[in-house]
């Protein structure tokens, strides 16, 4: 599995580096560098197969029921892109361990990294389009915080929340984007989309398709007008800038450009939209870079000209532009990422990034400053390297655009006055930095760096010499390779020699090289050196994004204002009478056909059932004016009255996980009923004005609501019942539970067999739920006014709709009146786990389960804190909720992982049979792991709940004692 390796093994690796300590800095680095290495070297032993054009995919069945599979792709442009990806990212890591300082959380900077790269390589190798854009969420995901990292810094967190805004923008339009290419196709496998760009450029719906995803690719490389964001991702360290503004994350929406070339290129909008930004983003970026103080600025504002180059090229509907468009991308990458790791020694040798305060560096750093300039020679364009090569591709294709008489007039000189800005603030960057007399007020005394710091800056700078003395010998069959894909397949006659002539295109590098030193020249000459750039404030984007999140955030506080309220019986009332409107539209519209299915004899013990249960609902919602325990009470009446119903119906497994849930949700709102308010005396509602007259509306309203919303569920149930169901899917399960599930209970072998990836989502979401509520609770402090007793009521608490919960949290007098029944409910815990270990283990094939033993046991411990309490329970039982819910999702999701191992879809269930001694024929099936993961989550949220609840209510009464103690000691104090 040698494509599957190359995105997994990254993830793995992220694992394994959280886990470490953070003083094994050399470990960390280690693991991430050996990782980084072998998935590079696995890489490029692929070339020979891919350079026949052979294309490899690896597809691994996810859910192949549903259509839903895990499609690896390797072309030769991906292999290009994926080759950057994973060697960069191994010269990254080498940097890194020399660059980060000890005092950094040196494991969260690795795990972020290699997840990042495994996103990065999973873009690149996806062979369908959703699974792209679902990496591709994942790459905004890992470079937030990867520019986030460090939190503690303002810019830092501003420059990874604009990054993530944007991009992930951008993202939610990409999905929907290819969401309508795939539609236009019919399929959204690559190879099915690649091969019919004809059909999707003559589709009505290719302009939206268009749109969108030049949304999603142009809001990632920061091309104009969102190109304000990749300045301010500047606040990360420098390795991350190296890497994600280099060869990854900046680099994935030219990549996405290019990988969709032959689908969508070749049609005036691809020409104006793709070509128009690339455009302004090469001439703005360039322009901007030239007044930058900061060593990182100018980098990244030539980073953003750079791309703009890219983006031009693939918009100029050329295939020989595409082709210079890879080229170029491999050229950048390397002398770009050499820049930053440079400018990231200078400012770790020197503790400064100020161009205004460095000089003279090459007398204290002469290999460092060496490197750097021909690297930024090679970033401007100078002969004999291999940025040369390339930015003569483009002058070229400038020259010989086939457009409109205004665009061949004018592309040709824009394309030139950019490389004399390139020039320009490259022989800046150089002079400024390393030329002249040596500084003296740095806060550090130069020098060189470690060596090994510096080896992936000479192994990057070689490149670039190598490719511009050599290309056809060092590269030219790696380009042919990338870009024979991004053109459909058919390569353009081109030539990568060094010496073309004196033509057109090398008079443009000549003008370039030689205005690019005179407009340095002139602009030293500015007295002004604040970093402002003259003339540019229209095209400032982070004021147009900034306005809009303050009107956005504007207009959602009038909304909250106009719309929110907090009380909970208003919000439960619109969602309610929502619901109820969206559920009425289309039956009102369409109407509700009943069917004609032969009705069963009428049961009047069947009917006196239900009319107990719907007598103790509505005495539930009179009681909950006087007495909640006593509602809360005939609320419990109702739930068993569905569970004898469920029994009715022959569904005891639903029966019995109804009683559990009963049982165990009571208990939990026992615990809570004391911090519900204090109810307003009957007698101070009538003295107030119209108070009896508004309850008595509002209680029309809300049971007139409660009765439409129960009538209307009861109306689609008893339509949907009288339909004939001549292929029930009940029957598929009646026939397959055994043979397929290898369990004769169908209740339990659908929830973990057949629908386990529904059950494993709705165990994540009862674990987000807990916690939810455990961050609720541990910032919740109850009023004293909730506790405030008289004296002679503080040994127990004041109404009874508290004084059955837990006396001894009431009072540490209190009195022992619950000392036998505490003795018993201990004695019945280990009773209970007997009973939930039997119900566990009988579930695949009789009325049990994981889900309901874990309740049963939950209830054992809800008892034993209300009878108990919270001290004797946690001091006799070691109790670790999140550690229970951590354990069951990982059980749950590697029980699923486990059948990937052997071949066959997520989460297929597997049975086995052993014999043995005294005990005879055991039946094991994979499932009853999976359900050993549903037990210990819902243990482990049941009890994080239970014991939110509790402690707050120990915090409640030390709240009261305290406030008992500051009263005597004042009226003592008075005395």
């Amino acid at each position: 599995m040698p494509l599957a390796t190359l995105v997994a093994l990254p993830f793995v690796g992220s694992l394994l580096a959280a886990f470490l300590p953070s003083n094994a800095r050399n470990t960390e680095s280690t693991i991430a560098g050996l990782i980084a290495v072998f998935c590079t070297v696995q890489a490029a032993l692929l070339f020979p197969h891919i350079a026949v054009g052979e294309v490899l995919r690896q597809e691994i069945n996810w859910a192949p029921a549903l259509g839903l599979k895990l499609v690896l792709r390797l072309d030769g442009f991906a292999w290009m892109f994926c080759l950057l990806v994973l060697g960069m990212g191994a010269l990254v890591v080498l940097y890194a361990r020399y660059y980060m300082s000890p005092k950094d959380p040196v494991p969260r900077f690795f795990a972020f990294l290699l997840a990042f790269m495994g996103s990065m390589v999973g873009v690149v190798l996806s062979g369908n389009l959703i699974q792209l854009a679902l990496f591709w969420e994942l790459t905004s995901l890992f470079s937030f915080l990867l520019i986030g990292y460090w939190y503690h810094r303002k810019d830092a967190r501003r420059g990874a929340r604009m990054a993530l805004t944007v991009t992930g923008a951008g993202g939610l339009c990409l999905f929907a984007g290819v969401i309508v290419l795939g539609h236009i196709v019919g399929s959204y496998d690559l190879d099915h989309v690649l091969a019919a760009g004809a059909l999707v450029r003559a589709h009505p719906l290719y302009p939206v398709a268009l749109v969108l995803i030049l949304l999603g690719a142009l809001t990632k490389s920061a091309q104009f007008p969102f190109h304000f964001w990749l300045p301010h991702a500047m606040a990360a360290p420098t390795p991350v800038s190296a890497y994600l503004h280099s060869a990854t994350m900046v680099k994935a929406g030219v990549f996405l450009l290019a990988r969709l070339w032959p689908v969508l290129s070749g049609t005036e909008p691809w020409f104006w939209i793709v070509g128009g930004a690339g455009l302004i983003t090469l001439l703005l970026g360039a322009y901007v870079a030239m007044f930058q103080n900061d060593l990182k600025g100018v980098l990244a504002y030539s980073t953003l000209s750079h791309l703009g180059l890219i983006t031009l090229l693939l918009g100029l509907n050329s295939p020989l532009a595409a082709v210079a468009a890879v080229f170029h991308t491999m050229n950048h990458a390397t002398f770009k990422a050499s820049l930053f790791m440079a400018a990231g020694i200078i400012d770790h040798e020197t503790g400064t990034r100020d161009m205004r305060r460095l000089s003279g560096l090459a007398h204290s750093m002469p290999i460092t400053a060496t490197l750097a300039t021909v690297a930024a020679a090679a970033m401007a364009g100078v002969p004999l390297l291999n940025g040369f090569l390339s930015k003569e591709m483009f002058f070229a294709e400038t020259v010989f655009v086939q457009a409109s008489p205004l665009v061949e007039a004018l592309l040709p000189w824009a394309a030139t006055l950019a490389g004399v800005f390139s020039v320009a603030y490259s022989v800046r960057l150089c002079l400024q930095t390393f030329a002249g007399p040596p500084a003296t007020d740095l806060p550090r005394q130069p020098h060189e760096p470690p060596h090994w710091m510096r080896v992936p800056v000479e192994l990057l700078v070689l490149a670039c010499l190598v490719v511009g003395v050599l290309p056809q010998w060092s590269v030219g069959r790696v380009l042919d390779t990338a870009a024979r894909p991004v053109v459909g397949g058919e390569l353009p006659s081109y030539s990568l020699a060094v010496w073309h002539g004196f033509n057109t295109p090398f008079l443009m590098s000549l003008v370039a090289l030689g205005g690019g030193a005179l407009l340095y020249a002139l602009l030293r000459r500015r007295s002004d050196t604040s970093g402002r750039t003259p003339g540019l404030t229209w095209a400032d984007g982070q004021r147009a994004f900034e306005a809009l999140l303050a009107g956005l955030t504007v207009a959602g506080r009038r909304g909250r204002a106009l719309l929110g309220t907090k009380k909970l019986q208003w919000q439960m009332l619109w969602l309610v009478a929502f619901a109820l409107v969206a559920a009425t539209l289309p039956l009102w519209t369409r109407g509700l056909p009943i069917g004609n299915r032969a009705s069963l004899p009428f049961e009047p013990a069947f009917a006196m059932l239900w009319a107990l249960g719907m007598v103790c609902a509505l005495a539930t919602a009179w009681q909950a004016k006087y007495h909640r325990l006593a509602a809360l009470t005939l609320l419990g009446g109702a739930g068993l009255v569905t569970c004898v119903t469920f029994l009715w119906f022959s569904a005891p497994d639903l029966a019995l996980t109804q009683l559990a849930v009963e049982t165990v949700t009571t208990l939990l709102i026992l615990l809570g009923l004391r911090w519900l308010p204090k109810r307003v005396p009957e007698w101070q509602r009538r003295a107030l004005p119209g108070a009896a007259r508004r309850a008595r509306l509002r209680r029309t309203r809300d049971f007139a609501l409660a009765a439409a919303a129960g009538l209307g569920m009861a109306l689609l149930s008893f339509a949907m019942q009288n339909r004939p169901f001549p292929t029930s899917t009940s029957t598929f399960f009646l026939e397959h539970a055994l043979s397929g599930g290898g369990g004769s209970n169908v209740v339990n072998v659908m929830l973990v067999d057949f629908r386990g990836f529904d059950t494993f989502g709705e165990i994540v979401v009862l674990g987000v739920v807990a916690l939810t509520v455990y961050a609720l609770l541990r910032r919740f402090r109850p009023a004293i006014e909730m506790l405030d007793l008289p004296p002679q009521q503080r040994a127990l608490p004041a109404d009874l709709d508290t004084d059955l919960i837990n006396p001894r949290l009431a009072s540490d007098t209190a009195i022992g009146y619950l000392r036998v029944p505490a003795v018993l409910v201990r004695l019945l815990l280990p009773f209970a786990t007997l009973v939930a270990v039997y119900l566990f283990l009988r579930g695949h094939n009789a009325p049990g389960g994981g889900f309901v033993a874990g309740l049963v046991f939950s209830a054992a411990i809800v008892l034993q804190y209300t009878i108990s309490g919270t001290q004797w329970v946690e001091a006799h039982l070691a109790l670790y909720p999140r550690r229970w819910m951590a354990a069951g999702l990982l059980v749950a999701l590697a029980t699923g992982l486990g059948s990937l191992v052997f071949g066959y879809p997520f989460m297929t269930t597997h049975t086995a049979h052993f014999t043995l001694p005294l005990v005879g024929e055991v039946h094991v099936a994979s499932a009853m792991f999976f359900d050993t993961g549903v037990f210990l989550l819902v243990v482990g949220a049941t009890l994080l709940i239970l014991t939110s609840i509790a402690h707050q209510s120990i915090r409640g009464h030390r709240a009261h004692a305290r406030r008992a103690e500051e009263a005597t000691a004042a009226k003592a104090e008075v005395a």
